[in-house]
């Protein structure tokens, strides 16, 4: 009697949940003998790409869309051009979360390093050459660009030798030392017809982009300041950044361009002018060709007062304050390779409300590059062209003209826009 019951009881339940004993034994779509999956489990294809629905409680977000990489033999194919230290520790292992870009090749001065690192991506050693040997990528059909990673003061002539064998270039910042070796890249590429796209990683990582988002939609009312600063404590020990000639300065250049960049990519605008200071302390060898510290003001034509910092002698602090008419927003690793936060403070009521925007986190050097491997798929500009990297050339040369003379720099407006269309989020 009592089997009976339990019998009645499983089979109760199997109804209730919509499943049947011939449900059980064929499985449907899923593995024989074993019960039927739902269609929020089983998911479908859409358009080429495997979709489930939400499954989550009204309480919780949505999760987002499935990945959708794009099969290896369709990925834009790199060169990595120099493996120093933001190749080799980055972009390299960012091409591991990367959606539609792989690396294919490898162009080193240091023929032990590329071959270890060629073994630990598969790079065949057909694919990797010296630095004098880099034409040999025109004949490599499967590079389609080029990651330029050397110190600022090369990136002139090594975007100038891809753009002269058919490759596009995504070169890191700075985009060069000068003002007019960015604007001879511009010209090298477009001449060529290449695309060429600075790696303005900040630009395609979430937490900014919710800034800009926040900026654009008013939600806390007109932008009104905007404090960026970026420091961190640089060794004692002999590198290529405390030489003028590959650096083309100190920490403006290196580290304080992302504040620079920031207030200009935030206000969707240009300075109208610039006021700076900088400093050096005497006696430390590490000074003697570069800046160790700057502070700078921009000013632009919708009255947003921008004040930024960057040294090279400070404990670290990569953080931006954004400061609205009904709110704050803090950003205290904004710059940052990893670990971004956002804190939104305002008025709730009679009280001050802090909160914090929790937002899934993406590798930004696995986004910059996919974005840039997707305006090459698809013909588009990218948002961070030459012109982008020009601008923050002219603006950086009137920060030191400003600090030398001791006065406010006016600045010309560009004489047509800087940036692409926004980045795609998709993945």
């Amino acid at each position: 009697m009592a089997q009976d019951t339990d019998g009645a009881s499983r089979r109760g339940l199997l109804r209730a949940g919509g499943l049947t004993a011939a449900g059980l034994a064929l499985g449907a779509a899923g593995a024989p003998g074993y019960p039927t999956p739902t269609p929020t489990d089983l998911g479908a294809v859409t358009e080429g790409r495997v979709t489930f629905p939400n499954w989550r409680g009204e309480a919780d977000t949505p999760s987002g869309p499935t990945p959708n990489p794009l099969p290896p033999s369709e990925r834009v194919g790199y060169a990595i051009i120099g493996l120093g230290r933001i190749s080799v520790e980055e972009v390299l292992p960012a091409f591991g979360e990367a959606k539609q870009s792989k690396p294919v090749a490898l162009v080193s001065g240091s023929p032990e390093k590329a071959r270890e690192v060629a073994r630990r991506y598969g790079i065949p050693e057909s694919a990797v050459h010296s630095y004098e040997e880099m034409e040999k990528l025109r004949d490599n059909p499967e590079v389609k660009a080029v990651y330029i990673g050397l110190p600022n003061a090369m990136h002139r002539e090594y975007t100038v030798r891809a753009a002269a064998i058919g490759k596009h270039v995504l070169c890191e910042k700075p985009m060069a030392a000068t003002v007019e070796e960015a604007a001879e890249m511009v010209a090298a590429c477009e001449r060529a017809r290449v695309k060429l796209m600075i790696a303005y990683r900040c630009q395609y990582e979430p937490y900014n982009r919710e800034a800009i988002r926040i900026v654009r939609s008013g939600e806390l009312g007109k932008l009104r300041s905007i404090q960026a600063v970026n420091t961190q404590s640089q060794g004692q020990v002999a590198q290529w950044r405390f030489n003028h000639r590959l650096a083309g300065g100190g920490a403006l250049p290196d580290i304080g361009l992302y504040c620079l960049n920031a207030t200009r990519y935030l206000t969707g605008e240009e300075p109208m002018d610039v006021f700076a200071r900088s400093y050096s302390p005497p006696g430390d060898p590490r000074w003697s060709e570069i800046e160790e510290s700057v502070s700078f003001m921009l000013r632009y034509p919708s009255g947003v007062i921008a004040n930024c910092l960057t040294q090279y002698d400070a404990f670290n602090d990569k953080s931006m304050t954004l400061h609205f008419e009904r709110g704050t927003v803090e950003m205290p690793d904004a710059f940052s390779y990893v670990g971004q936060r956002m804190y939104v403070s305002q008025r709730a009521g009679s009280m001050t409300a802090r909160t914090e925007r929790t937002i899934e986190h993406k590798n930004q050097f696995a986004t910059e590059i996919d974005h840039f491997s997707e305006c090459i798929r698809m013909d588009r500009q990218p948002h961070t062209p030459g012109e982008e990297g020009l601008q923050d050339q002219k603006l950086m040369a009137a920060i030191y003209r400003s600090a030398q003379e001791g006065r406010p720099i006016e600045m010309p407006r560009p004489p047509g826009p800087t940036r692409g269309p926004d980045p795609s989020q998709g993945g």
